[in-house]
């Protein structure tokens, strides 16, 4: 197998490039992570941790951090999709300096966030007519709440126009427990967070016949959020059963599925090497970096709570300014340290420390190189329209 360094480049990788870092994850038995942002902030946390530990990372806006990323002053029912784009442009723009892989990616879509999810592939078609390829590297379908049949029909649409700009499809089958951004789960039935070999199959059957860039979430027990041990029993054994079924069935790698997990945070090291060991390519974070971001603010304002109770006067004098201790710049970064670190640990984790050698190369904003020769906007319209129709006629 060739180092990743040597067939994936530095920067965001969309298409062939992203086919290749999935392949090398699940090839070499380790996981990507991937974190939710809600801010440029948080966003260059993950990629700084992601080139301190030397591995690929994956940077996820979910509708709630994209409509944050926008500003919650602004009151428009576009701006899930406008703080989203805007946060992807950002990641573009300093992604390649960082020397390592970036996934850019769109956390969970339930059906009623569909007109979000319309808006990225927009946007998506948008910069794919440019430039030759896609804004987002991939998107994450939830229909998990909706049945099986349902679930998959609608993938299967969006997927077709999703395919010819090489866009990676992440869906889930089976229902992850707990409360994300406004879809709460909480007291769903027990059996159904628990996905079976059989609806794993009929989604590979439904989205291998228009491609290979799609991976699956399959519910093993799953939560969102942190709990007390013993209130969620993980079965990542089950995974393993659901690449065994598969590979009865099309035989080839002992490993033919893509797989997902959510609800990563508190989760054991070993349900996680678990989880891997099955052929987990992707991993979600978002409660335990959270929780590291505010508590590097919070040990900041502690060990300097005197300085911070005025512009003026502290400690060492009643006049002394207090600026460079209120400077957002101080103890923001405070907060970004603390996440660093947070990140790095899953990057270990999930055995992906050490993954890719760091470029050292002068990076450069990847917001667009025009294209020479047909325009790339002939090879997407047909599956574009196609997709547009059909999800159109599926909505009513």
């Amino acid at each position: 197998m060739s180092a990743l360094c040597d067939v994936v480049p530095p920067g965001v990788v969309t298409g062939d490039d992203l086919i290749k870092l999935m392949d090398h994850a699940r090839l070499n038995g380790y996981a990507i992570p991937a974190v939710n942002c809600t801010s440029s902030s948080t966003a260059n946390s993950v990629m700084e941790a992601a080139r301190k530990a030397g591995c690929p990372v994956i940077i996820q806006v979910s509708n709630g951090g994209g409509a944050y990323m926008c500003g919650k002053g602004l009151k428009t029912s576009e701006s899930a999709t406008i703080g989203s784009v805007a946060l992807a442009m950002h990641v573009r723009s300093v992604a390649k300096y960082y020397g390592i892989p970036v996934v850019l990616h769109s956390d969970h879509c339930a059906k009623k966030l569909l007109p979000w999810f319309d808006g990225m592939l927009k946007a998506d078609e948008e910069f794919f007519a440019k430039y030759g390829e896609p804004l987002f590297s991939s998107h994450m379908l939830d229909l998990s709440e909706e049945p099986d049949e349902e679930n998959i029909a609608i993938c299967v649409e969006y997927f077709k126009r999703m395919a010819p700009m090489k866009i990676w499809l992440e869906m889930e089958i089976g229902i992850t427990g707990g409360e994300e951004d406004g879809v709460n789960n909480e007291n769903i039935d027990p059996e159904k967070l628990y996905t079976s070999p059989e609806q794993v199959w009929s989604v590979y059957q439904a989205l291998s016949k228009i491609g290979s860039m799609f991976s699956i979430a399959a519910a093993f027990g799953n939560v969102h959020g942190v709990y007390k041990p013993g209130n969620v029993v993980l079965s990542p054994e089950k995974l393993g059963k659901h690449q065994e079924y598969a590979k009865a069935k099309i035989g080839g790698d002992d490993k033919p599925l893509y797989l997902v997990m959510h609800g990563g945070s508190g989760s054991t090291d070993a349900e996680i090497k678990t989880a891997v060991s099955h052929g987990v390519v992707k991993m979600n974070i978002d409660t335990d970096t959270q929780w590291a971001y505010w508590d590097g603010l919070r040990l900041f304002e502690k060990e300097k709570k005197d300085f911070l109770q005025g512009q003026i006067g502290n400690p060492t004098g009643k006049d002394k300014p207090n600026k460079k201790f209120y400077d957002p710049r101080v103890w923001l970064r405070k907060a970004e340290e603390s996440m660093v670190k947070r990140v790095m640990v899953s990057c270990e984790k999930l055995g992906c420390t050490g993954t890719y050698k760091v470029s050292e190369a002068l990076g450069a904003p990847q917001i667009g190189e025009p294209k020479k020769g047909i325009s790339p906007a002939v090879f997407v319209a047909a599956g574009a329209i196609a997709g547009a129709v059909a999800t159109a006629l599926l909505k009513k």
